[in-house]
């Protein structure tokens, strides 16, 4: 399947060992026309030398890949180039390396990092994997065309070791963590990555001894999402605007009263308010029909912003059950959504000129803007456009 008609869902998180500022793993992504790269490099030890050794291992390789350096020539670089240490006689630094390219053929490459998880159909996919070596270093490659609902994760050793000393006696282990992934059910990359890496901090009782990544990759078919917020200053593009609007393929969601209106007069349905769900802290819903969701504007915004602000910051394990407006708006931007267009326009609601509103609201185009900084971090494809224009 040619990788335009899919979509590579990625998300990783680290949690630092327990007393260091600085993780000691290092995650470096880049998308080519051709393919996507993903390196993780695991440095030794934890704090600052591993988090240099990590950082420079990460660099140096996907750079060289991205620009073209065959495979061997990049891992003879970084094995003549760092270290071993004299004590222990491990490299400075572990990596493995991930590569799809634009026909979903997959190639895994591993230097002492643990295996990397291959789950189909919520089984594990054992891999042949071919061994060559790199300055007397054992590298393994292995290969796979993947198929849509494919998930793949990388992860550093504090994954498996999570436990050790405290809940388990030899850590998690590989096939732990094998059986832990095939029985997940989750929509997106964010949230399996998020729940693993939030298991391994309670395995830990959030004292991590060790670095602890990991970098889930789902293989998806686009889900896509045109929110309108915003209606234009000249409101006779509102006819148009509605009816492009209702032609776009995925998923229909409607933020503001003012753009609610218009809706609702260009397509001759009536807005009906929603009260199957009601919560004092949080604007009310509506419903018209043939749009799968209506909100309130720029609180409601607002709110999502600051959560999608806290998921990002904080890797925490979350459910979206609620079904008030923040919950299932968040739900559609984590969970149902791989591209996502925001129509707005520049008329401006009056109220949020009211010097008694919070400064952060008087203005609905920045909201917007971080919320689509926000959701460039979790791996959307994000799109603004102006109805304006």
């Amino acid at each position: 399947m040619n990788n335009d008609l899919v979509y590579i869902d990625l998300s990783y998180h680290s949690l630092n060992k327990y007393g260091e500022e600085l993780c000691g793993d290092k995650v470096e992504i880049v998308k080519t026309k051709d393919k996507t790269i993903i390196v993780l490099a695991d440095g030794l030890g934890s704090g600052v030398k591993a988090n240099i050794l990590a950082t420079l291992t990460s660099k140096i390789m996907i750079t060289m890949l991205e620009k073209g350096a065959n495979l061997k020539e990049t891992i003879d670089t970084i094995t003549n180039t760092l270290p071993v240490c004299s004590i222990r006689q491990l490299a400075y630094s572990t990596f493995s390396i991930l590569e799809i390219d634009n026909q979903l053929k997959c190639r895994i490459i591993e230097f002492d990092n643990p295996p990397t998880f291959v789950v189909r159909d919520h089984k594990i996919v054992e891999l042949s994997k071919e061994v060559f070596y790199s300055s007397g270093k054992k590298v393994l490659i292995s290969e796979i065309d993947l198929k849509v609902g494919d998930e793949l994760t990388l992860c550093s050793d504090g994954v498996i070791h999570a436990g050790v000393g405290r809940f388990l006696n030899h850590g998690w282990e590989w096939v732990h963590v094998a059986e832990f992934l095939v029985k997940q059910r989750l929509n997106s990359a964010a949230n399996l990555n998020r729940r693993l890496i939030e298991s391994c901090n309670r395995l830990y009782d959030e004292k991590p001894g060790d670095d602890t990544t990991a970098v889930t990759v789902k293989i998806k078919l686009p889900q896509k999402i045109h929110l309108f917020t915003g209606p234009p200053e000249d409101e006779t593009l509102d006819h148009d605007l509605i009816k492009n609007f209702m032609r776009e393929e995925g998923k229909k969601i409607v933020c503001g009263g003012t753009a609610a209106n218009i809706v609702s007069r260009e397509l001759n349905r009536e807005i009906i308010t929603d009260i199957s769900y009601i919560d004092p802290n949080i604007p009310p819903m509506a419903i018209i029909k043939g749009i799968d969701l209506v909100t309130e504007g720029v609180l409601t915004l607002k709110m999502v912003l600051d959560r999608l602000r806290e998921i990002n910051k904080n890797c925490v394990d979350f459910v979206l059950t609620k079904e008030d407006a923040v919950s299932k708006l968040l739900k559609y931007f984590i969970e149902d959504s791989t591209h996502i267009y925001f129509s707005v326009g520049h008329a401006i609601n009056p109220a949020h000129q009211n010097p008694d509103f919070p400064e952060e609201l008087s203005i609905k185009i920045n909201v917007v803007r971080d919320l689509i900084e926000e959701l460039k971090i979790m791996g959307k494809i994000v799109i603004l456009q102006y109805t304006d224009r």
